[in-house]
């Protein structure tokens, strides 16, 4: 089939109306749990410094205003899912979710960004023509939409589990059933499943390996018809068993219905015709078929998930263990395969008097905070100008800074993370391999991804 004739193939558009309707539910959830839980006082308000992104410097909480800041998500997310002013709701929601996930870096989860990027595809697809309030309101529904929005779709939750299944072929992973064998074993209280289960070596290395063939298949077993039942039964036991293990929030939740995409649109169609029926809401019947006027779009969709495929990849531009240096770690579907410890003290010096004298980091950071930042490195150099600065303007002169660094990756012995004797006050963030970190003393073996 060529390219044009792909572009050209159209697709029932319940599947993409019932998507943006569960998606905007969840998100409109999620936002009311982080708020309910206090969750903005004690990471947004409560610190007294926030970790930035390499390049996004600039956003920061706002004060006592970043709870606006979330109500005004929390509206665009409603705004989503019932389809009203459905392109100045997702492009708000795209704007405001990632700048709370841009606001410090010490929140950063996997399933944060999966929002953020989903969002971002959602701006350009026409999610709203069927089953929306823009729809009963121009009194115009299309029955028809191109087959490759929906696919966009599609290929965004493949790439989430296929690349969170080859990131497991490790040797950590498969051959030491780390860190689920430091994981499971404290779950020893959970009714039914806890207990000496828990505590059986070979119940770690299954679910280890399970695992990874969960991830490395699901997005085949989903789109075959005739596995996609099996697939989605698997897809159910899978995030709420894990939901049951870690906490790890709305994410589960947010796979599991988002998975629903992959079956017929007679599911759809059935799902619709039930919420009309709960809400007495009308739907005007049409066979018209959504066309979009250029390709444009469709090359912007193209560019952009070449660079979701591509960019889980870089780490291969840089040298040494990636568990250990974390360059090119972010973004790319990692997902709970490092169990990392790290203990790191920062000292003030005067390089003329050589005096100095070392700095209690829970002054300035949240516990929380504090654990992040003293195993990655990109933490402990932001934080180490932050120390420079802030002493600097005290009247300190002649400013270097240095760190006493220890780390454990996956059950491994504590070892020295940080070279000493490099002023990190003198090293600047970029996308260079930082040469300050100590070389990895151990080995981890095969590379899926």
């Amino acid at each position: 089939m060529s390219v044009q004739a792909y572009l050209s193939k159209q697709i029932n558009s319940a599947s993409l109306a019932v998507f943006r309707v569960l998606f905007g539910v969840m998100m409109l959830l999620s936002i009311i749990r982080f708020w309910y839980n206090g969750w903005i006082d004690k990471l947004y308000i409560q610190p007294k410094y926030f970790f930035s992104f390499y390049g996004f410097e600039w956003a920061k909480p706002l004060g006592n205003y970043t709870y606006l800041l979330f109500a005004f998500c929390g509206l665009s997310a409603l705004l989503i899912a019932i389809g009203f002013k459905y392109r100045t709701a997702i492009i708000c929601f795209f704007l405001s979710f990632t700048y709370i996930e841009l606001m410090d870096k010490t929140t950063y989860l996997n399933h944060y960004y999966f929002v953020s990027i989903v969002s971002f595809v959602l701006i350009f697809l026409p999610a709203n023509v069927r089953f929306s309030v823009d729809a009963f309101i121009s009194k115009k529904e299309y029955k028809y939409i191109p087959k490759w929005t929906l696919d966009t779709i599609k290929l965004l939750l493949g790439i989430v589990y296929f690349y969170a299944g080859l990131a497991k072929l490790n040797s950590d992973w498969l051959f030491r059933a780390m860190p689920l064998k430091i994981w499971l074993p404290s779950k020893y209280d959970l009714p039914l499943v806890g207990g000496n289960l828990m505590q059986q070596e070979w119940f770690h290395y299954l679910m280890s390996w399970s695992g990874a063939a969960y991830d490395l298949t699901i997005p085949f077993l989903l789109l075959y018809k005739r596995t996609r039942l099996l697939a989605f039964v698997l897809v159910v036991f899978f995030h709420v068993f894990t939901r049951v293990l870690f906490p790890i929030g709305m994410f589960p939740y947010i796979m599991i219905v988002s998975t629903l995409i992959f079956f017929d649109t007679s599911l759809h169609e059935k799902i619709i015709n039930k919420i009309s029926s709960i809400f007495k809401f009308k739907t005007t019947e049409t066979t018209s078929k959504y066309k979009y006027r250029n390709n444009i779009v469709s090359t912007i969709i193209a560019v952009f998930l070449a660079i979701q495929i591509l960019l889980p990849w870089r780490y291969l531009a840089y040298p040494g263990e990636l568990f250990w240096t974390e360059e090119g770690f972010r973004f790319s579907w990692r997902v709970m395969l490092m169990e990392k410890a790290g203990y790191t003290n920062f000292k003030i010096v005067n390089k003329e008097t050589n005096q100095g004298f070392s700095v209690n980091n829970s002054e300035f950071l949240t516990s929380f905070q504090e654990k992040q930042m003293s195993f990655q490195p990109d933490f402990i150099l932001e934080f180490a100008h932050f120390l420079g600065d802030y002493y600097q303007s005290k009247g300190i002169k002649n400013i270097a800074v240095y760190v006493d660094s220890y780390v454990a990756l996956n059950g491994r012995m504590s070892t020295r993370f940080i070279k000493p004797d490099v002023d990190l006050y003198q090293q600047k963030e970029s996308f260079k391999h930082k040469d300050w970190i100590l070389p990895f003393t151990n080995e981890i073996k095969i590379k899926g991804l």
